[in-house]
């Protein structure tokens, strides 16, 4: 080949390209960003609109149908759906991938800029925005102390969480359980009532008396002098002695008819750390910025301020997504060097010759350090996808290294010529073998490009890192390889060596040969075999369960106890009290973090590390789920212990994971029940419910339908409204002040801090049976009572209207314990044919369950489109249509193998053993290629057929052994790894070795075989049939034509 005759007449130009190569690979490594995964585009859009004190209903019928009816028209939408609460409505539209995302959403602002004119008087302008997948907090802190917990919260926010926000890249900070400061004015109703005061009356006094406005300036001669109204309070007891009204010549104050509080806000969410109450701060990154940066950057920040906290600060780290992040990169470069060292190995015993072994082993190397260019240059990051490449790549890349060695150690060993010219002879010999696999493997990943959704994002970086890896250990045999032997392989490295016919070598050398002469002697038996292997995907394939990714020990999970719709927050508490002490006493438990609000209690349970423990992760959490069922069985009652392994690897619970709109992620399962009537909707996901939880590996089983919450309704009249003079809206905002509270518009300042002022009606007298006593302004009577112009009515409705691709539908969760999605999926749809639902009524998967049937639709194209490459490329080398055919009879003989490995190991099909399979199709034809290309070398030369696939074999069994036990060798760490995301890599790797090692013997021999028989029929050319059937005619015995 020319550029290796270049390269071994001139090895300086050599080495220098592979110098530069491993030059622009380490300047380029330096600035590569660090991420759990590749950067991914979310392809949707939220929309949220609010209509105060509006049903779900009427939001239903009057916002949420509307926005569907319109934005349904924009091209590319794959799924819209709609949540109507009270007040609310919040619209997701998820479009396809290819979708360009800042067209999209000027569409969705377009078409609502048309309707917005037809939503109810009321309601305020719709917020648009697209989704972020950078929005999950990537660190949480719990910050405790003994503190009063309104100062606790002053020192967090301004020496902690203000401090922390000036860190370059910090996207933003939230509190979680804080107890801000607010001055609150308790009403007194009876007092008003006697004055004749009304709500609107006190908001307005207290907000035209508290203010400080600038009144401009005057000049007075040289001077220029500011001028400024000091109206503001200065104090809380000031508040008392704002004026409301005066009458018959006295004077009423706010201290009159209400208290005031120098408090806190009222307690909606608390959070504790191993049950000490602490304030949590979840802190976000921008968008596209470094996570493990952004965290490494707040620690030294903290670590940086820590001195002038008080001493009795005590701050945890809850929650850190750059751990999981560090300690998968860190095993994922640890085996790269662990198995880069074993795939050298290899080639030191079989050529026991070192200066063989360091000139196979300088491709690994140079062709990964290359690849970091290639990474630059795309934008890449070092990430879970790009390092798992390189850690496969690892035994792949020395292959095409060994190949061309191998043929020039065997040059000088057999031939004895030269080094220099065994070099040149045998890079040329081998170069279209060399060629051809690496070009065919290259190809495999050209159909990523039609996977569609996140995965396929994901696994475009994958494939474009493993093919520059691939192609730079080709032009690294061309060029360094070959270049090396001629200056460093010395003819005695070959005669010191144990020739291939002694040792153990020798004596597989010696069985495959009359393996391989009985296989061609009896073609027809071997034909047979081959044919029974591959039908034997028939049995295998139903036999291997099918998930998105394998559920990995992460070492955390999370258990949550909801109750009945409308429960309090102490009475939340006062419920679960114990759920924290035992959590805490279960075996190998941590740490135990807890977040609770009204009717919702959960907790984060952190886990001893994976390497001194002896329970599971698994095993825990059947624990903890069979201690709190048994425990917490009350009607209404939901209890749910989950934590899986995400499609990056990490765990679905550790990164504060996306799971608006139903969105799921790990091996649960999520579905729909969809139909028009929400009652029968409701009948049919109780029966769906009961026949779910008989199921078998199916736990926690619930829907997202709420028992609906009683409300009292206000039913005005009027006629009798406008009697009175009682505007209506004047009167809900009157009920909602003093029920609900309001934020005043104005605020207490003190110092450089200000502070909320909230008013409403005093806790004793927040009491249903005093409503109608309310006084309500009028235009002609000043008040009147509530009961004048309304009744209340006790009533209910739903909570919250769920719609999916405008229809209504409910909901169902499950979390998996031990069977596979696909095994559920299928049970799933079993239990649901039996409930018989009405036409228009039906269930479709979401979440998981919808990504795995994309991704298993996605894989068959792939996988079939490969094929279709392999085989041009393999047309394209060798110049032919039926010597492809010949190699390709490995691909289906690896197929069972795979399957077979994986059934053995107890492993299921997911998205990384497929990508381990489809790489197996590229990997396992390398055999037939080496034989195929040196049997048509030898019958170039004149040999005949059957000698020259017996030598053809004999001579290339070394290099094919060589290669396939360096990429077994390579891949040995990632099969046997443990630790952060292992579990996930291991399939991949698994499937790669064992589909390698079971059919290598088989497409030995089949090979062979399959040559012969195409060479058959090569022969048979028109003329020699003709010729056949007339000398079949004219024999004895034959009927004659």
């Amino acid at each position: 080949m020319k550029i290796a005759d270049v390269s071994i007449n001139r090895p300086v130009f050599a080495i220098m390209m592979s110098l530069a190569l491993v030059t622009l690979g380490i300047f380029s490594y330096r600035t590569l960003g660090v991420d759990l995964m590749p950067k991914t585009d979310q392809p949707q859009v939220n929309v949220n609109v609010n209509l105060p004190g509006a049903s779900p209903e009427e939001m239903e019928s009057s916002i949420a149908k509307k926005v569907e009816e319109n934005v349904n028209t924009i091209s590319g939408i794959d799924e819209l759906r709609t949540n109507s609460s009270p007040g609310f409505v919040s619209a997701n539209i998820t479009f396809n991938l290819e979708r360009d995302m800042e067209s999209a959403i000027q569409d969705v602002r377009d078409k609502l800029g048309t309707i917005q004119n037809q939503f109810p008087r009321d309601t305020l302008p719709p917020r648009i925005y697209k989704f972020d997948p950078d929005s999950a907090p990537i660190l949480m802190l719990a910050i405790s102390s003994e503190r009063d917990p309104k100062e606790l919260t002053e020192i967090v926010d301004k020496k902690i969480k203000q401090v922390l926000e000036t860190v370059n890249n910090v996207g933003g900070i939230e509190f979680n359980g804080d107890r801000r400061r607010q001055i609150q004015l308790l009403l007194d109703p009876d007092r008003l009532t006697a004055y004749g005061l009304t709500a609107e009356q006190v908001r307005a006094a207290i907000e035209r008396q508290n203010v400080e406005i600038p009144g401009g300036s005057f000049v007075a001669g040289p001077s220029e002098i500011a001028l400024r109204t000091m109206g503001r309070l200065t104090n809380v007891s000031d508040f008392t002695r704002i004026i409301l009204s005066q009458q018959n010549g006295a004077i009423i104050k706010l201290g009159d008819v209400a208290r005031v509080l120098d408090t806190v806000q009222e307690i909606r969410r608390i959070a504790r750390v191993d049950g000490q109450p602490s304030i949590a701060l979840d802190i976000r990154k921008q968008s596209g910025s470094n996570t493990v940066a952004v965290v490494d950057a707040v620690m030294a920040k903290l670590d940086q301020i820590r001195p002038t906290l008080p001493a009795d600060l005590k701050i945890v780290v809850q929650r850190d997504q750059s751990v999981f992040i560090r300690k998968s990169i860190d095993d994922i470069q640890h085996h790269l060097i662990l198995g880069s060292l074993l795939a050298a190995f290899v080639v030191f015993l079989f050529l026991r010759n070192f200066r063989s072994t360091l000139i196979a082993a300088t491709a690994i190397p140079v062709s990964l350090i290359g690849t970091f260019t290639v990474m630059k240059v795309f934008g890449f990051t070092l990430n879970n996808m790009t390092l798992l490449a390189l850690s496969l790549a690892t035994g792949i890349v020395i292959d095409d290294a060994i190949v061309v060695l191998e043929n020039i150690f065997r040059y000088v060993e057999e031939k004895g010529v030269s080094p220099r010219e065994a070099a040149a002879e045998a890079t040329n010999e081998i170069g279209l073998a060399v060629m051809a696999t690496t070009l065919s493997l290259v190809v495999i990943f050209l159909p990523v490009v039609f996977i569609t959704g996140t995965l396929g994002q994901y696994l475009l970086s994958f494939g474009i890192v493993s093919a520059a890896a691939v192609l730079f250990s080709m032009f690294v045999s061309f060029t360094l390889t070959p270049a090396l032997c001629s200056m460093w392989l010395r003819p005695s490295d070959a005669g010191h060596t144990g020739s291939k016919k002694r040792g153990l070598y020798a004596l597989m050398d010696n069985v495959y040969g009359h393996m391989l002469h009985w296989s061609l002697h009896h073609r027809v038996v071997m034909l047979l075999v081959a044919v029974a292997v591959t039908a034997s995907v028939v049995l295998l394939f139903p036999r291997i369960g099918r998930e998105l990714v394998p559920d990995d020990d992460q070492g955390e999970f999370q258990a949550s106890i909801n109750l009945p719709r409308g429960t309090s927050l102490p009475r939340t508490i006062e419920y679960t009290k114990e759920v924290e002490d035992l959590i805490r006493n279960l075996p190998e438990v941590q740490t135990v973090f807890t977040n609770m609000n009204a009717s919702e209690a959960r907790f984060y349970v952190q886990m001893t590390p994976l390497e001194t423990r002896k329970i599971s992760q698994q095993e825990l959490m059947r624990r903890a789920r069979a201690m709190l069922l048994s425990r917490y069985r009350a009607p209404g009652v939901r209890v749910r212990v989950e934590g899986g392994t995400d499609i990056s690897g990490a765990s679905t619970i550790g990164g504060g994971g996306n799971y608006a709109f139903g969105s799921t992620q790990g091996n649960r399962v999520s579905l729909n029940v969809q139909g028009q009537d929400i009652d029968q909707l409701q009948q049919y996901v109780l029966d769906l419910i009961d026949k779910m939880k008989i199921i078998p590996g199916i736990v926690d089983v619930s829907s997202n339908y709420e028992t609906t919450q009683q409300e009292i309704r206000v039913i005005i009249d009027r006629v009798r409204a406008a009697d009175l003079g009682v505007e209506i809206d004047g009167l809900a905002n009157n009920i909602r002040t003093l029920v609900g509270g309001q934020i005043l518009d104005t605020q207490f300042k003190q110092g450089d801090e200000q502070y909320e002022v909230q008013l409403r009606l005093d806790e004793p007298f927040r009491d249903p049976a005093r409503l109608n006593n309310l006084l309500i302004p009028s235009a002609t009577q000043r008040v009147v009572k509530l009961s004048d112009v309304a009744e209340l009515k006790l009533s209910s409705g739903p909570n919250s209207i769920q719609r999916y691709n405008r229809q209504r539908n409910i909901q169902l969760n499950a979390s998996l314990d031990g069977v596979p999605l696909g095994e559920a999926v299928a049970a799933i749809r079993e239990k649901a044919g039996e409930v018989n639902m009405k036409p228009g009524y039906g269930i479709i998967f979401t979440g998981t369950a919808r990504q795995l049937a994309q991704a298993s639709s996605d894989f068959s194209i792939a996988v079939l489109l490969a094929v279709v490459f392999i085989y041009m490329v393999l047309a394209s080398q060798f110049n032919s249509f039926v010597h492809p055919l010949t190699i390709m009879t490995s691909l289906p003989l690896s197929l069972p193998a795979g399957l077979l490995v994986l059934m053995a190991f107890g492993m299921t099909l997911n998205v990384y053993s497929a990508i381990g399979m489809l790489m197996l199709f590229g990997i396992v034809k390398k055999n037939s290629i080496l034989q195929v290309d040196y049997t048509n070398t030898l019958r170039d030369q004149g040999m005949e057929r059957h000698e020259a696939l017996v030598m053809s074999s004999h001579v290339r069994l070394r290099p094919i052994l060589m290669t396939t036990i360096s990429i077994i060798a390579g891949m040995l760490p990632i099969a046997f790894g443990r630790g952060a995301g292992a579990g996930s890599r291991a399939t991949m790797a698994v499937t790669i070795i064992g589909g390698q090692m079971l059919c290598l013997l088989l497409t030995l021999l089949v090979t062979a075989v399959v040559y012969s028989y195409f060479d058959d029929v090569r022969e048979w050319t028109p003329s020699k049939v003709f010729a056949w059937i007339r000398r079949r005619a004219t024999q004895p015995g034959t009927a004659s034509f």
